[in-house]
Parts: structure tokens; sequence; C-alpha cells
């Protein structure tokens, strides 16, 4: 403002009036969620088309309805659960089988906070990260009807306990995921190694970068939204990892194309089997498990997630249709109270679904699995390992360091 008066473009009494004017809210057509999806195409045009000189049009994959959806439900839950749980952040993501985001939300409002969630914060992703344990383990020649002993464990100077200190003893690993057993998930990665967990995680979608150690089983590296859900995509359409985008066409404002989306094969990067195996054991996680507040009239599939002490929450599901991931918690790493994957975010891919799924004849997942009960694998001892306590993990975005935690449902 004082420069404006020095430089006469405002007059003294402007410049009085504006200072003792109080603060307002942004006008309220920069309150919607689109705007986080503005922001990413934004970044994208100078990579697809260079310098931008003149007017464009351009035709985005992102649903306007369901974008519109999925920030309702974040608010709602939010402005009724805020106080009481002590969650001020939501984001949700939700990609279709080709690869098409179809609605990104990557805040609470981003008139208050531009920063994006969904694709910029990482977080620790706790037990949501475990079906890429599993898959390693499936490819490694276990089978869901594979037996574990759901006990504790200690890892060198590690000791992963279960979440609320229970053990089951002898379960199937359809069971341990869907009951979301530390232990066992501690078990198979000793089994097949850390660095096969990370390769599959890598080859499914995840680009941050890893930690190969036994912790990374319960969820310990960082995380976005966005690549989360990704990841999850080749479940959802058979095995097949599409490129993940916001972009359809852009063209000049006389309709010359300067940008077509490609409409190629995507690579297959999991095996029909395998994809029909972590199917049958996600769908228990909605069906018996831990985010039995998701289900609906659709066959669907699904992992939670919660890191330490409720800092961040997380539901990714899917059906044959669409893939969504939700995330609650708060910018500064502050704890929820007790909110789990299976709550704020379970009720709100709930909500989501439903209505993105309205009219939209009903698929079964991809992939069958038939349980051959005698395929087992039962150990004598619960494994241990002489190995170092686990470093700690990164701080995810503005949030203390922390250890490594036992990793919730």
């Amino acid at each position: 403002l004082a420069a404006m008066r020095q430089t006469g473009k405002i007059s003294d009494k402007e410049y009085k009036t504006a200072l003792s004017a109080p603060a307002t809210r942004a006008p309220s057509y920069w309150t919607g969620s689109e705007n986080y999806v503005a922001d990413t195409v934004m970044d994208e045009l100078p990579d697809l088309i260079g310098d931008v000189r003149g007017d464009i049009v351009i035709d985005t994959t992102v649903d306007l309805n369901l974008q519109k959806l999925a920030e309702q439900s974040i608010r709602r839950l939010i402005d009724e659960s805020g106080k009481k749980l002590n969650v001020t952040q939501g984001a949700l993501v939700s990609i279709d089988d080709s690869g098409a985001v179809r609605a990104m939300v990557g805040g609470y409002d981003y008139s208050t906070s531009q920063f994006d969630r969904a694709s910029e914060a990482r977080r620790q992703p706790g037990s949501a990260f475990k079906p890429f344990v599993y898959m390693a383990a499936l490819e490694a020649g276990r089978t869901p009807d594979s037996i574990r002993n759901d006990a504790p464990i200690k890892i060198g100077k590690w000791t992963p306990d279960n979440y609320g200190g229970k053990y089951y003893g002898k379960v199937t690993l359809a069971t341990a995921l869907a009951k979301s057993l530390n232990s066992v998930a501690a078990q198979l990665t000793m089994e097949v190694g850390p660095d096969a967990v990370v390769e599959a995680a890598h080859r499914m979608g995840i680009q941050s970068d890893l930690q190969a150690n036994t912790s990374i089983a319960l969820g310990t590296s960082e995380v976005t939204p966005l690549e989360l859900t990704s990841a999850y995509v080749p479940f959802a359409n058979g095995g097949y990892k599409p490129d993940i985008h916001f972009i359809q066409r852009i063209t000049t404002a006389n309709g010359k194309v300067l940008y077509e989306g490609s409409t190629g094969s995507a690579p297959r990067v999991i095996k029909a089997d395998i994809v029909g195996m972590m199917n049958s054991m996600m769908t228990g996680t909605v069906e018996v498990g831990t985010a039995k507040k998701a289900a609906f009239n659709w066959p669907s599939a699904g992992k939670t997630g919660t890191s330490q002490n409720s800092r961040d929450a997380w539901f990714v599901g899917y059906t044959a249709n669409l893939t969504t991931g939700v995330w609650f918690g708060n910018d500064d790493g502050s704890p929820m109270k007790k909110v789990t994957g299976g709550a704020l975010p379970a009720q709100a891919w709930h909500e989501f679904m439903v209505a993105a799924h309205e009219g939209v004849p009903v698929r079964p997942l991809p992939g069958t699995w038939k349980s051959t009960p005698s395929d087992t694998i039962v150990p004598d001892e619960i494994p241990s390992a002489d190995a170092s306590q686990p470093p700690v993990p990164p701080a995810a975005v503005g949030q203390s360091p922390q250890p490594a935690a036992p990793s919730q449902p």
C-alpha cells in the first residue's frame, strides 16, 4: 500500500481507508477444490506444449460432479468431527482404470491454503502400504491360504506390535491382511527381503524413495496420496500400469490440436493370477476387516492405514471402475484423536464411491482365486532376525521427526 501511495496510484484517503479496513475472506470462486487440479494442469503444460503464447482450451480428465462430491464429503466430515477428533485436513484422489484422474481434492479449502496435500504432501501410509508386502510374498510362492503364526515377534531390537496388542495365533495370509496384523507383515518382509517389497511398490507406481528395511512392512516410508492411489490401480484394472494423467487434449482457440493424450496400451506389471489373489484378500478388508464402513453394493477391495499416534489415517480402495484414496490428518503432524483408516477415510470413500457408481452397471473385480486349504506353510517357530533397530523414517511435510512405530489398521 505504501508503495502504491508513493507512486501516486492511490490517494491519501484511499490509503487510510485501506489500512483501516478489516481483512476479508477471498472471493468464493477461489474456494473450489477444482483449483487444486488447475494448479497441477498449469504445472504440466510446459512439458506438453512448451511456452503458452496465446489462448488455449484444455480438456481435463476431471469430472466436475465427482470433484464437487469429493470436496463436499471431505469438508462435511471435518466440519462435523474436526474439533472433536482434532482433524483439520483431508485429501481425496480418484483414478479410473486408464489412469485418468477423475477427482482430486488437495485440502479442506483452497482459498485458505493452496498447498496440494494430494500431490505434494508426503506422509506415512501405515498399513495402506502392506498390499505391496503381500504382493511380493505371493510372487515368491505364497498364497492367500498360506499360514503364519501371529504372535509377538522381535527383529533385532524392534518389536512390531499389533494394533491394540491382540494376537490371533495361526492365521492365513488372507486373514492377516484383512485384520492388518503387523506381526505377519513383518515376517513376510523378512522372508522375501525388503528389496523385493521396494521393487514391487515401485513397479506398481510408487515414485518416492523407500527405505529398504524391515519396518517398510508397516508403511514408515512416506508417499503422497496421488502416488499411493495410483499404485493400487493395477489391482483394479487386471494388472496394468497406465500413465496417470489430468489432461486429455489441448487446442488453440480456433481448434488446432496442440496435444492429444495417448491411448496406447499400458504395460503389465503384475500377473493375472497374483491380481486375483490380491483382490480376493483385499476384498476381505471391506467385507470382514478394518474397512467395513466402506462397503456398498459393488464388489470392492482395499486397505486401511494409520500411522503412529493417528497422525495420518488412510483408506485406498477400488472397484473394477474406479480407484480412490482418502487421507485425513493435520499439516503440522499433530495426532488426531484415535482416528483410524476405517473411520473418516472409509466414510468419505463410501460416500464418494456410492455417488460415483450410481447408474453404472456392476462389474466384478478382475481375477479369480479358489481357496485350497491344503496349500499352507506353517513355520515351526516365529522367525527372528539379528537386525539393528530400523532407521528413523524421515519426517513428513510439516511434521516433527518420529520413530518408526507399529502400524495401525
